[in-house]
């Protein structure tokens, strides 16, 4: 095969690969939704383990941390909350302004007791739980996948997003802190957040 064949079906198939992705980006963006809601700005109404009402406007005036779990976790949960701990403890008083709220994914078996029971060693995190539509709202809000999974024995288990949901003062989403995401790095973007 000649080299001008060669380089005429090569550049044919930059050509081709060059139309394909214009198709597509301009596919993609005509497809897109007009307005899409920023993330944790749905509405929902659940309650605190005191009793108090928790919505997006109790996200509002201070920077946060949110995380999703469930009472039963056998391991993420407690872990993030052992690492939340650790946090408060390495910001020291830089902290001080710094709220966080464990929303249960879970409300068939977490009540408002049994979830501020469950964080209550912390120190620091507020449990949050409320009726399944709510909480179902809540987690649409904020991007969170759940599901129940049955076990052996008629008991089950949930699957959930295990990622710790950073907010700024303003209510709204900064970022994320992944599931055993390495402790530096971790305590670097909590410090951006609470520097606002």
């Amino acid at each position: 095969m000649a080299l001008s064949h060669i380089r005429t079906v090569l550049w044919t198939l930059v050509a081709v690969a060059a139309l394909g992705a214009t198709g597509l980006y301009v596919y993609t963006t005509m497809t897109r939704p007009a307005q899409a809601v920023a993330l944790g700005q749905g509405d929902y109404e659940l309650v605190t383990a005191t009793g108090e009402a928790f919505n997006r406007d109790s996200l509002k005036g201070s920077p946060s941390m949110l995380f999703f779990g469930f009472t039963h976790c056998p391991d993420v949960c407690p872990t993030s909350l052992a690492e939340m701990t650790v946090w408060y403890e390495a910001l020291g008083d830089k902290a001080d302004d710094l709220n966080a709220f464990f929303v249960s994914v879970d409300p068939e078996r977490d009540t408002a007791e049994i979830i501020g029971d469950y964080v209550s060693w912390t120190g620091h995190v507020t449990g949050v739980t409320g009726s399944p539509d709510e909480i179902a709202k809540a987690a649409k809000s904020w991007g969170v996948y759940y599901a129940k999974v049955p076990l052996e024995g008629g008991d089950y288990t949930m699957d959930h997003t295990a990622s710790v949901f950073l907010v700024n003062a303003e209510g709204e989403f900064e970022g994320t802190i992944a599931y055993r995401e390495n402790s530096d790095t971790a305590l670097a973007k909590l410090r951006r957040l609470l520097e606002g």
